[in-house]
Parts: structure tokens; C-alpha cells; sequence
């Protein structure tokens, strides 16, 4: 039998009418409830691991190094929430969330929006590869829904990007002054090759598992953003394990790259939407469809 969840924002609401921030029609439901997301989640962490003040501030305060599948989950726990979650589950969240930055000192704005950015723009990019259907408005529309969940982290929403050129204006922006230092390769190995216990590592498929997943979300980075990588790994510091993969994805033309990645994404997207959608399905997303009478409750 497996354990019992441990919920950081609390048990999922499963009566409570109330469709919170966004509801089943909107873009953000769509994107976030696609088991292909988790790579959304993975680039996510290595692009925002390229802000050097960022990621500091990560190093010194976050235990990733010791528990990285706590922090992963923790991550995955606050998305859902704020996608899912009622009103008052999505203000708790962000109230815990905006305490704990006011206490470390990471609540400056422009971090803020750094990995807001970096969220959005992983997980809309993602997506799209998996579907290559998915339009130019719906993708716009995403990324302005999007800004409330900004403001729960504390931005003003009228100061995030809105639009796809818009977030694509903000990288450019920022990427002067973007690197991998030590601690980005040092959190980047720890996503890469994360450590497992000896049972689920040699007895099960979980190691080569996860190796797929995560190289294949470094190859969907924007090339600079690999570069970035590829150019740090000369460092003394640089850890081992991670250098195959980046030199791999960094080597390909740019063709090749492209359209091995996309169809990389589309096959593992194909495999995860095999799972039955109530293994697959998060357990605030169940609940949001249980209160919402999009489910019957087992």
C-alpha cells in the first residue's frame, strides 16, 4: 500500500464549490493537467537555476541538495494548488509562500518574476511541442492568465508580461546578465541525477526513468540557455554526470535538435497519457473535479 500524501498547504478542498483562479475552461487547467508538464516543471528548474542571484539565493537557504524530490514535490504541491484549489486554498498558499520569502530575503520583485517567467514560459513550451496544434491565442491567453498567479506570489499583475512576445522580449532582456555558476551546475545535477534509494534504483526502472525525462527536458531549453551550461562545465567546481548530456543536446545542428526534441516530447507525451487518467491525474486537480461535479468521487 502506498503512504498517505503529505499535503505542505493542506488536504485538497474536495466539497467546496468554487473553481479558484482560473476554472475547467480555462488554458491554464489545460496545460497544467497534461502529464507532459512534469518536463515544463524540470526545464523550469534548470532555466531558473541560470539567474545567478536567483539560484544564491536557492543555495543558501533551500535543502535541494539533501531532499530533492521534497523540493520537486513541494513545487508540484504550490502549482496545483494554485491551479486547482479554491479561493481560500490558493490565499493560504500564497500567504505561507510570501512569509517564507519576507524571512529568507528572496521576495524582491524581479527574482519573483524571473521564475514566474520561468515557470510559464517552460511549461507553455512544452506543451506546445507535445501538441503542435496548440495555437498562437490559446498560448497568449495562457501566459495572461498566468498573471494572477503572479500576484498570489506577490507581484503587481499589472507588471507581468501578458503575451508570448512579451515574455520572449523579457529573455532577451535578461540574458546579458544570466550564467551557470557553481551552484546553477550543482542544482542541475541533482535534477539530472538525483539521489535514489538503493532499492528503487537497482530493482526498478526509476533511474533510467528519470535520466529520460530529464535529459530530455535540458534538450527543450533555448540553445543559449544549454550554452550557458556547456560553457560552465570547464569549471573546477563543475560536478560530474552532468557533462555528457549537456555536450549530447549542445552538439546537434540545429535542425536535428529541433525535430528530434519535438518528437521526443510527443512520444513521451504519447506513453504518460497511457497511464489511467485517475493515476495520472494530481490530487488537487481530483479534488477540483470532484467538488465541481466533473467526477464522481470513488
Amino acid at each position: 500500500m502506498l503512504p498517505e500524501p503529505q499535503f505542505i498547504f493542506g488536504t485538497p478542498d474536495e466539497t467546496t464549490p468554487d473553481a479558484g483562479l482560473f476554472g475547467p475552461d480555462s488554458v491554464s487547467w489545460l496545460i497544467h493537467s497534461d502529464p507532459v508538464a512534469l518536463l515544463g516543471g524540470i526545464r523550469a528548474l534548470l532555466l531558473q537555476a541560470l539567474h545567478p542571484e536567483a539560484m544564491a539565493g536557492v543555495a543558501q537557504w533551500s535543502d535541494y541538495r539533501e531532499d530533492p524530490w521534497g523540493r520537486l514535490t513541494r513545487t508540484a504541491e504550490y502549482i496545483g494548488v494554485t491551479t486547482f484549489g479554491t479561493t481560500a486554498e490558493v490565499q493560504h498558499a500564497g500567504e505561507r509562500v510570501r512569509s517564507v520569502h519576507a524571512k529568507l530575503g528572496v521576495d524582491a520583485p524581479h527574482l519573483l518574476l524571473w521564475v514566474h517567467a520561468g515557470f510559464v514560459d517552460s511549461l507553455l513550451h512544452v506543451h506546445r511541442l507535445a501538441h503542435p496544434d496548440f495555437g498562437d491565442s490559446a498560448a497568449d491567453t495562457y501566459v495572461d492568465e498566468q498573471r494572477a498567479a503572479a500576484a498570489v506570489v506577490g507581484l503587481d499583475a499589472n507588471d507581468v508580461f501578458g503575451s508570448t512576445q512579451a515574455i520572449a522580449d523579457y529573455f532577451e532582456q535578461e540574458k546579458p546578465g544570466l550564467r551557470a555558476t557553481a551552484d546553477a551546475l550543482t542544482a542541475a545535477r541533482v535534477l539530472v541525477v538525483p539521489p535514489m534509494a538503493p532499492r528503487a534504483e537497482w530493482l526498478t526502472p526509476a533511474r533510467g526513468a528519470w535520466a529520460l525525462l530529464a535529459s530530455t527536458a535540458f534538450a527543450t531549453l533555448p540553445l543559449w540557455a544549454q550554452r550557458l551550461y556547456a560553457d560552465a562545465l570547464g569549471l573546477p567546481e563543475a560536478p560530474p554526470g552532468l557533462a555528457p548530456i549537456v555536450e549530447a543536446s549542445v552538439a546537434a545542428t540545429s535542425w536535428l535538435r529541433e525535430t528530434s526534441v519535438s518528437v521526443a516530447v510527443r512520444g513521451l507525451s504519447t506513453v504518460l497519457r497511457n497511464v489511467p487518467a485517475e493515476q495520472r491525474m494530481g490530487p488537487h486537480a481530483r479534488a477540483a473535479h470532484l467538488r465541481l461535479g466533473l467526477m464522481k468521487s470513488s
